[in-house]
């Protein structure tokens, strides 16, 4: 049902966010997803556990001892290329039908919020280990990893929509900059 869910979202219409489309497309029925999961809460919760167990822990993919250009770069490739995966389709697609305030969707989907939120932390302490034996200002690394997904998801945004720039060169610039801002945080 899971594997179903993340194909139905993957489409990425907002309407495939719906528990009685995911269980049409599982060949189930909703009492079915009600059992399994509880709720529509408990299926979005399951949905974006399935995902992070197949994408595992977020690798730096530079190697140990690597010059802070080549690390930032290797974290930036990363979700270039990953935000465009079928898995990240289905997450945005869900994260769009979802409420955008907080406190509402904490209300309202609280396993999916709080499944949510264990992302945010995850990806904020894989930064920080990227970037642990480099001597840059902390702070600043927390706040280039609160930034970085947004930046990748316009990047990966103008590849799918068809650019006129070189994504190429953005993605540069975006390192260079980031590079430049974490040397100078000290």
């Amino acid at each position: 049902m899971l594997d179903a869910a993340l194909r139905t979202l993957a489409t990425g219409d907002v309407a495939a966010a719906s528990g009685n489309r995911i269980a049409k497309d599982a060949g189930a029925t909703w009492g079915a997803v009600k059992y399994q999961f509880g709720d529509v809460d408990g299926l979005w919760a399951a949905v974006l556990r399935r995902t992070a167990e197949r994408r595992g822990t977020i690798p730096s993919q530079a190697t140990p001892e690597a010059p802070l250009r080549e690390r930032v770069s290797a974290i930036i490739d990363l979700l270039f290329d990953g935000l465009d995966a079928p898995d990240s389709r289905a997450i945005e697609t869900l994260r769009a039908a979802l409420p955008r305030d907080g406190a509402e969707l904490e209300r309202l989907y609280p396993q999916t919020s709080a499944e949510l939120r264990s992302w945010g932390r995850s990806w904020i302490e894989a930064c920080q280990t990227a970037f642990a034996d480099v001597d840059v200002d902390p702070e600043r690394v927390r706040e280039v990893a609160s930034f970085i997904p947004g930046a990748m998801r316009g990047l990966v945004s103008e590849r799918q929509l068809g650019s006129y720039y070189d994504l190429d060169l953005a993605r540069s610039g975006l390192t260079n900059a980031i590079v430049t801002y974490l040397q100078r945080s000290l």
